[in-house]
Order: C-alpha cells, then sequence, then structure tokens
C-alpha cells in the first residue's frame, strides 16, 4: 500500500503554482519597466520645456536689458543736446545783451550829434527792443517839393550817416512819407503822385548815405509810403508837417547764419543710434 502511494505521487503531474508565480513576477517587473520608462519620458520632458522656458527668459532679459541700455545712451544724448542747448542760449542771451547795449551806444552817438536838431523837434529818436528810429522831419533835408537831398540836408545826413557807417550788424531801412496832400501843378509831371515821391526822396537819402557817408550798400534799403503811415492828424498843419518826413529804422540783420552740419551729423546719428533694434523687440515679445 505504501508503495502504491510512493507510485502514484511519483506519477502526479508537477504543480503549476511556480510557473504562476514566475509570471506574475515578470508581469510586475515589466509593468515597472513601463512605469519607469513614463517617468523618465516625462522627466525629459519637463527638462527640455525648462530649459525651453528658461532660454526665452534668456533672450527676453537680453533684449530687455539692450533696450534699457538704449534708452540710457538716448537720455544722454538728450541730455548732451540739452547742456548744448543751454550753453547755446547762454551765448544767445549774452549775444543780444551786447547788441542792445552797442544800440544803446548809437542812440546816444545820434543823440549826442543831433541835439540841436532834437531840442527844435526836426529830428526824433526812439529805441523799441532790438530796433531803432531816427525821424527827420522834410524841410531840414529837402526843398518844397524837391526828392534832391538840399545842402542843409547833406550836412545833417553827413552826420547821421557818420555814425551808421560804424555799425556792421544791423539793417538800415530808410523809408520816404508825405502829408496826404495831392500833388500838384508842375511837380505831377516828375512825381504824378505821392508813392513817386516818397520813393525818390528815400532813393537820394540812401545813395548820399552810401556815396558821401560811407555806409555800406549793401544794408540800405529804399522804400516809399505815400501817405499811408502817417504818425499825426492830416487835418492840421502841424499834423501834415510830422507826416512829411523821412525815417531811418536800425534793425537786426537779416543774413542767415551757417548751420553747423557736423553737429547735425551728429545729433541725427545718435538719434538713430538710440531707436530699438525692430528684430530684438519682436523676439522679445515672443
Amino acid at each position: 500500500m505504501g508503495y502504491d502511494t510512493q507510485v502514484a505521487r511519483a506519477l502526479r503531474p508537477p504543480s503549476r503554482a511556480p510557473f504562476v508565480l514566475v509570471g506574475v513576477m515578470m508581469a510586475a517587473a515589466a509593468f515597472g519597466g513601463y512605469r519607469l520608462f513614463q517617468e523618465l519620458q516625462k522627466a525629459k520632458a519637463d527638462a527640455r520645456a525648462a530649459n525651453e522656458k528658461a532660454a526665452a527668459e534668456l533672450v527676453a532679459s537680453t533684449a530687455a536689458q539692450k533696450e534699457l541700455s538704449d534708452k540710457v545712451e538716448k537720455l544722454e544724448a538728450e541730455k548732451a543736446d540739452l547742456v548744448s542747448a543751454k550753453e547755446d542760449l547762454s551765448k544767445e542771451v549774452a549775444a543780444k545783451s551786447g547788441e542792445l547795449e552797442q544800440l544803446k551806444g548809437t542812440y546816444d552817438k545820434l543823440e549826442d550829434k543831433m541835439k540841436d536838431e532834437i531840442a527844435k523837434g526836426d529830428i526824433s529818436l526812439s529805441q523799441d527792443g532790438g530796433r531803432l528810429r531816427v525821424g527827420l522831419v522834410d524841410k531840414i533835408l529837402f526843398d518844397s517839393g524837391e526828392a534832391a537831398v538840399s545842402k542843409r540836408g547833406e550836412e545833417v545826413l553827413a552826420r547821421v550817416g557818420a555814425v551808421l557807417a560804424t555799425i556792421d550788424d544791423k539793417q538800415i531801412q530808410v523809408s520816404g512819407h508825405t502829408d496826404k496832400t495831392p500833388i500838384s501843378g508842375k511837380l505831377t509831371g516828375q512825381f504824378p503822385t505821392n508813392w513817386e515821391l516818397s520813393t525818390a526822396r528815400a532813393t537820394n537819402v540812401v545813395r548820399f548815405l552810401s556815396e558821401k557817408a560811407g555806409v555800406p550798400p549793401q544794408r540800405l534799403v529804399a522804400s516809399g509810403y505815400a501817405e499811408y503811415h502817417p504818425i499825426s492828424n492830416n487835418k492840421t498843419a502841424a499834423g501834415r508837417a510830422r507826416n512829411r518826413r523821412i525815417e531811418i529804422l536800425l534793425t537786426p540783420s537779416l543774413a542767415p547764419k551757417a548751420i553747423d552740419k557736423g553737429k547735425l551729423t551728429a545729433v541725427a546719428e545718435r538719434t538713430k543710434a538710440a531707436e530699438p533694434d525692430p528684430k530684438a523687440k519682436a523676439r522679445a515679445k515672443k
């Protein structure tokens, strides 16, 4: 009986439990490997995203730094321009003060040379800002109804011209003025209207100042206003006498000052260099 039991045990099929256990272990190992692979891939993706983010932030930071550097450079350039403009303004103020002082000196010289005529009311002087006006009634320069400068007028203009000839930075406008009385009689052949008379008188004064008193002709201007710029009432004899006059107006020279091309070029280059790079700005927005 005991023999049969042993034989039966020997003939019994082997248990499958070990194979099942091995299969379970292999499946567990495969699942663990798969999970590890997934985690590894995720870690790689996270690292790649982190690197890309860091690179983008670096580009943006570099662009922002470049833009900030450009702004600082532009502000420095603007500061330099402001300092230069301030210096130029100071120079202009000093020059203006010098011009006013010179004009005051001219006024004083004319007042001293023409004091007798000023006292009689034949000559008037007025100063307004950078302009000086000399008014001369017609009777001290011309004979009645004449445009040619009289002998007395030549003596008066010689004294005025001696002062004007020393001024080199002013335009000198000589203007002729009449009263409202129309030209009549034989004078109409020579002067059809007050326009011709006023212009002829101004032109003759300009010629005398240039040819006899040494005033540079390029600074002289002659003009005629006829009766259209009165300074008094034409209804009275005294008013008409005041309106018949020659005015000499000194104004700042109209000659343009030369522009420093080098300075303009430097400013343009600084402005262009301070402008942000469009490509860098586009990268910074990404």
